[in-house]
């Protein structure tokens, strides 16, 4: 199963991805997808090393899924940390374009607020 590395950056808790070029994004889309668990022990250990030089806080894998021709986190927590808030979709990063699913709407998706 295909990961990403997510964190929060340590200065300002912003939830970020780890990139291909070890770097972190605040934009899912720009995360490395990681194919197999020796890729993701790989790209755990570099963001353990950014933990201990005060980049990001608490780094951890997350299992995603494609979707509609693109990955998206499989556990609906880590959408909701990938896209922001879930009361307004002018708000955060879907408001940005830079949420998991962001860009043209899938057919099954909904208008709706969540409560």
């Amino acid at each position: 199963m295909p990961d990403v590395i997510t964190s929060n950056r340590l200065a300002d808790g912003v939830v970020v991805f780890q990139s291909a070029d070890g770097s972190w994004s605040e934009d899912f889309k720009r995360a490395a997808v990681l194919a197999d668990a020796q890729a993701t022990a790989d790209a755990l250990a570099r963001a353990k090393r950014d933990e201990a030089n005060n980049l990001v806080v608490d780094p951890y894998a997350v299992p995603v899924a494609e979707r509609n021709g693109h990955f998206a986190p499989k556990a609906l927590r880590e959408a909701i940390r990938a896209a922001g808030p879930t009361i307004r979709r002018d708000l955060g990063k879907q408001a940005l374009g830079l949420a998991p699913n962001s860009g043209p709407r899938a057919a099954s998706e909904t208008e709706h607020v969540s409560l």
